[in-house]
């Protein structure tokens, strides 16, 4: 690796520790560099704006968080009920753990909510749609018909328990909204789902 490459992934890296630990608007360049231990001109040298740098943190964050997902639900990952028991007893697993503090890319969303236009919620939703995108297509290889229509109604019930996990620091929400999506998927089988007549 060149050493402005590594240079850069350092700046990254610090960025990310430093804008998942105090959001991205309560983390100052000054401070990223440090982190990074280097200057703020060689932090813009790699990095033309604060902007710049947190779409790369996004961006690479989003690819890491996708390849984990294709790994732990590969095309054959076993019937829809293992499906989504398997991805609310990891996202309590992932709940339980010392770092963890509410799911960045919504908390990212919320922080920036009066800027619309911002690049980073353009890229916190492209990552949102590939998850529920993939979850929608292995729900799908598991037999479950409007595959679409489900995986968003989970994705919607997993969002809900991070944020109330996040607020209240209780596991019982995730396992509440784990029940809630096997119903859902209960409903979809018996063919009651959610259709609307």
């Amino acid at each position: 690796m060149a050493r402005g490459d590594k240079i850069r992934e350092r700046i990254s890296a610090a960025a990310f520790r430093l804008f998942r630990q105090k959001g991205f608007l309560r983390s100052g360049v000054d401070e990223i560099a440090a982190a990074a231990g280097v200057t703020k001109r060689t932090l813009y040298a790699h990095f033309g704006s604060k902007d710049e740098l947190l779409a790369q943190v996004m961006a690479t964050q989003a690819e890491l968080a996708l390849d984990v997902f294709r790994a732990d639900f590969a095309p054959d990952a076993g019937s829809a009920r293992e499906i989504v028991a398997t991805l609310f007893r990891d996202l309590g697993r992932w709940a339980q753990t010392p770092r963890w503090a509410g799911p960045g890319y919504s908390r990212l969303a919320a922080e920036l909510a009066d800027l619309p236009g911002h690049p980073a919620r353009a890229i916190a939703r492209r990552h949102k749609s590939e998850l529920e995108t993939l979850l929608a297509e292995r729900l799908a290889s598991a037999g479950v018909g409007d595959s679409p229509v489900l995986a968003r109604q989970i994705w919607l019930l997993m969002e809900g328990a991070m944020m109330t996990m996040l607020i209240h620091g209780d596991a019982a929400y995730i396992d509440a909204a784990a029940d809630a999506a096997l119903v859902l998927l209960a409903g979809r089988a018996e063919g009651t789902g959610t259709d609307r007549g």
